[in-house]
């Protein structure tokens, strides 16, 4: 038995490869009918992730293959997914190509609503009625 037979053996039957983390993400799951014409997408949540693999919800499962792309709100990339499991509306896919760890840092760490991932500075805020106080110019009600 090699060293890394022992290893898995050695954690149980329900030992995972990955470490998985809970997120609560939207995401937009794509497919590509045999036609390849326009792509359907359907949302969906994200439940836990890993570098090889996640799991989320979908409102339904009618109509949909078992190989697709998953696209996270706010990360620019495409994940190519093969499903292992459906559960009611829970489905756990396999990543096609492992991610790698930045992408999943930046997934699991990231906070969307507040800007964290863009890694865009933050434009500086513009008034409300800028120039009204002048007197000529836009706004000015004295010409």
């Amino acid at each position: 038995m090699s060293d890394d037979d022992k290893k898995r053996s050695s954690g149980g039957l329900y030992e995972r490869k990955w470490e998985r983390f809970a997120v609560n993400r939207q995401g937009m799951l794509m497919t590509v009918g045999f036609d390849l014409m326009a792509p359907k997408t359907r949302s969906c949540k994200l439940v836990d992730i890993s570098v090889g693999g996640a799991s989320f919800t979908v409102n339904t499962t009618i109509g949909l293959p078992l190989h697709y792309y998953l696209s996270i709100v706010g990360v620019t990339s495409r994940i190519g997914c093969a499903e292992v499991y459906r559960n009611d509306n829970r489905i756990g896919v396999q990543f096609i190509k492992e991610i790698d760890e930045e992408l999943l840092r930046l997934i699991v760490r990231s906070d969307y609503f507040t800007g964290g991932i863009t890694g865009k500075s933050k434009q500086p805020e513009r008034r409300y009625m800028v120039g009204v106080e002048k007197k000529s110019g836009v706004g000015s009600a004295i010409g």
